[in-house]
């Protein structure tokens, strides 16, 4: 009996949980929000201090793509031979079908390049079969969409600054203990 009226109370509260007013989201007018983390389609980063894409097309990404949804091509990079940019390849042609990709995310752990980024972008749908076959301007668009709502600095970048800021710290501790190791310590009294 006792099991009973616990049921009811428990059914009695939901009930009354589920009458406040609904929540609507007018979908098309308003865009879905997403968190910071959420990884939606790939998409390739760009540049700005050289003026080209990340990408050098090595094929890294496509090679360990487990439903391989990619295809690349590299072409010698004419910045390279003015001397304007450190990458002797780039990019020539990059091609992701949207349809077979499963977010899974190796292409971003892999690319030795930061190249590729896992976007916020995820309502891209269209009427044709073949219609979500996204090629590199598509590509650098969405990147340069998210790099600039993101701020996103390379990941690269960021972990040598690390570095720098813990070796700096690591240089100002070992000052600071060098006068207490040359006087020997402190003395204590008798």
């Amino acid at each position: 009996m006792l099991n009973s009226v616990k049921g009811l109370v428990q059914t009695f509260i939901s009930t009354l949980h589920g009458l406040r007013r609904p929540v609507t989201q007018q979908y098309p007018t308003v865009p879905t929000p997403v968190r910071p983390r959420f990884m939606g389609f790939p998409a390739l980063t760009w540049d700005d201090k050289v003026g080209e894409p990340f990408c050098t097309g090595c094929m890294v990404c496509i090679r360990n793509c487990p439903t391989q949804c990619m295809s690349a091509s590299m072409k010698d990079n004419p910045l390279n031979q003015e001397g304007k940019s450190s990458r002797r390849k780039i990019v020539d042609y990059f091609e992701i079908n949207l349809n077979r990709c499963i977010l899974c995310g190796i292409c971003v752990e892999l690319c030795n390049f930061d190249a590729i980024v896992m976007s916020h972008e995820h309502e891209m749908s269209t009427y044709q079969r073949n219609g979500d076959r996204v090629s590199l301007p598509e590509l650098l668009r969405i990147g340069s969409k998210y790099q600039e709502e993101t701020n996103w600095i390379p990941p690269t970048v960021l972990a040598k600054a690390k570095k720098e800021a813990d070796d700096a710290a690591k240089a100002k501790v070992q000052v600071a203990a060098a006068p207490v190791a040359e006087s020997g310590g402190a003395e204590t009294p008798s």
